[in-house]
């Protein structure tokens, strides 16, 4: 599904007493936050006097929150970036916007289920298909994905025998 907003971070902590907050990345490492000139929160446009990675979060300081007070009413809240602000590489896709696509098998076109949540994992993401039964299919890409097309809300997977029954 073809989002125009995008969650990429959850405000965990305030880190300091200068409203500093500590975000737990969603999507990419920490680093990939420093990018941006402009977030959503409550959806509301807030710019970012600085952007840091430490010890794998990003370290974020909003123009207008200058204490630890007003940071920490913050905790909890998401953070999302315009998508078309992401500049991701072609065929890269945030998390959020694959939820919800249709899986089908790639080579007898049979839609296969739903793709209803995805998992990080040290050596690739994995999606969880639900259709007649749950099943776990490796994000890797021309092994198991064969394509993935959001305006049309689709993913194509080689299955295997028995994965979808």
């Amino acid at each position: 599904m073809k989002l125009d907003f995008v969650p990429v971070g959850r405000i965990v902590s305030v880190h300091g007493i200068r409203g500093e907050l500590r975000v737990l990345p969603l999507e990419e490492d920490a680093a990939f936050l420093t990018g941006f000139r402009t977030f959503y929160l409550d959806g509301q446009a807030v710019k970012p006097a600085s952007c840091r990675v430490h010890k794998g979060m990003a370290l974020l300081k909003l123009e207008g929150v200058e204490d630890r007070t007003s940071a920490e009413a913050l905790r909890g809240k998401e953070l999302l970036v315009r998508r078309a602000d992401a500049r991701l590489p072609e065929g890269t896709y945030f998390d959020g916007e694959l939820i919800g696509l249709d899986v089908y098998d790639g080579e007898t076109g049979e839609c296969v289920g739903e793709l209803v949540r995805v998992e990080r994992y040290p050596a690739s993401r994995v999606y969880t298909v639900r259709g007649v039964k749950e099943f776990l299919v490796p994000a890797v890409k021309d092994a198991f994905i064969l394509g993935v097309d959001l305006e049309n809300n689709r993913m194509d997977i080689r299955v295997w025998e028995g994965l979808a029954e």
